[in-house]
């Protein structure tokens, strides 16, 4: 017996995700290249990324070297990709001394954020078989977001590890000039003495933090 689909999402009603999207007006695109063995994953972050951006597209496959689809969209945008490789840099505002700020009048061509989704081998295959990714400007987030990770439901062989939809708001979050950092006496200063806020990016992160604790319920 076929079962009952979400009209919206295409998942089991009783695995519905309508309720955790959250419409953000983000104003870098974002794309993301993701690996095949991602598209079915129920704990996934993707499709709750893609429903909840604006602009964000998804292209699927593993060798993106000679996609057509991918190699106009790099020749008509000044991109980012974010990526932890050797030749990667910090994120910042800064990155190879252009000023990457969405707003920016002086671009001649639009920014754009690239991730890649999959676990961190899958995701360094699609690195290494998809040639024109590697002339890209690689960049990473600073630890003070890349260890504010709530990644709960899936194990992840890197310590601090985020999920493309953590990873792609705290990116937009520091490149849009939405990141605020809000000290405070009640953390431990081990944590630093801060929360982080992302602007609009924040109401997003809630929903996730909540599509965490819906996924592990099934656990129970």
């Amino acid at each position: 017996m076929a079962r009952n689909l979400c009209l919206q999402c295409q998942r089991p009603i009783k695995a519905c995700i309508c309720s955790f999207i959250c419409g953000v007006n983000n104003k870098i695109p974002v794309l993301v290249l993701q690996h095949p063995t991602e598209v079915k994953q129920s704990k996934g972050t993707v499709a709750l990324l893609q429903r909840s951006l604006i602009s964000c597209q998804v292209l699927i496959g593993e060798d993106f070297s000679e996609n057509e689809e991918l190699n106009v969209i790099l020749s008509q945008h000044q991109t980012l990709l974010l990526y932890p490789g050797e030749k990667a840099q910090e994120l910042a505002l800064k990155v190879n001394g252009i000023e990457h700020e969405y707003n920016q009048i002086n671009e001649i061509k639009p920014l754009l954020l690239i991730i890649l989704d999959g676990t961190w081998k899958k995701a360094y295959r699609i690195f290494m078989l998809s040639k024109n990714l590697h002339s890209l400007t690689q960049v990473f987030l600073p630890d003070s977001l890349a260890n504010k990770g709530q990644y709960l439901i899936r194990k992840v062989a890197k310590r601090n590890a985020l999920s493309s939809l953590e990873a792609t708001c705290y990116a937009l979050a520091l490149l849009e000039g939405e990141l605020n950092y809000c000290f405070t006496d009640q953390i431990p200063l081990g944590d630093k003495g801060h929360i982080i806020d992302c602007g609009r990016y924040q109401p997003l992160l809630n929903k996730f933090s909540q599509f965490n604790q819906f996924q592990l319920s099934f656990r129970k």
